[in-house]
């Protein structure tokens, strides 16, 4: 649990000092390159989700509330199931930390800080948080395809030796 909750706080920090790097120093200015070929910082207030769906004030309630029965699930699940795994307890840590940063924001202004821009494909602007949700949310993918590889093995393993 001590790891998990260390990484979480690690992310909202991270991702809060950015957001707040951002508005100082490119808010209301025009994107500031960074590597010319991949990425320069642009502002962008969100008062949608992910990507700018569901970007009407009155929509931006339901997802918070999905978004904060995620995260206390997910912190229930951490305090009553305690996971053996640490690739998962990382995984949920990113996704908590992501989504709690952006919490944050859409709590504290209404609109969630954007400003990481790809210069080398056409995509929504996003935040470090979002990055860290995208991360996340890929490393449960991977560990649930690989525990229920391991289930099947378990599985098959135990069926041969009964048979035996």
């Amino acid at each position: 649990m001590f790891v998990f909750l260390c990484i979480t706080v690690g992310v909202v920090f991270l991702d809060q000092m950015t957001k707040w790097l951002a508005v100082a120093f490119v808010e209301g200015g025009p994107s500031v390159p960074f590597i010319p070929w991949l990425l320069r910082f642009t502002y962008v207030e969100n008062t949608g989700a992910a990507w700018g769906m569901f970007g009407k004030p009155d929509q931006r309630w339901i997802f918070m509330t999905l978004s904060t029965l995620a995260i206390a699930a997910v912190f229930l699940y951490m305090f009553i199931g305690k996971p053996k795994s640490r690739f998962l307890t990382v995984a949920l840590a990113f996704v908590v930390g992501g989504g709690i940063g952006n919490m944050i924001d859409r709590v504290l202004y209404g609109y969630v800080v954007d400003f990481l821009d790809l210069t080398f494909m056409d995509f929504p602007v996003f935040n470090v948080a979002d990055s860290f949700v995208c991360v996340g949310a890929g490393m449960l993918i991977l560990y649930l395809i690989l525990d229920t590889i391991k289930e099947c093995k378990d599985g098959k393993k135990n069926s041969d030796t009964s048979d035996s």
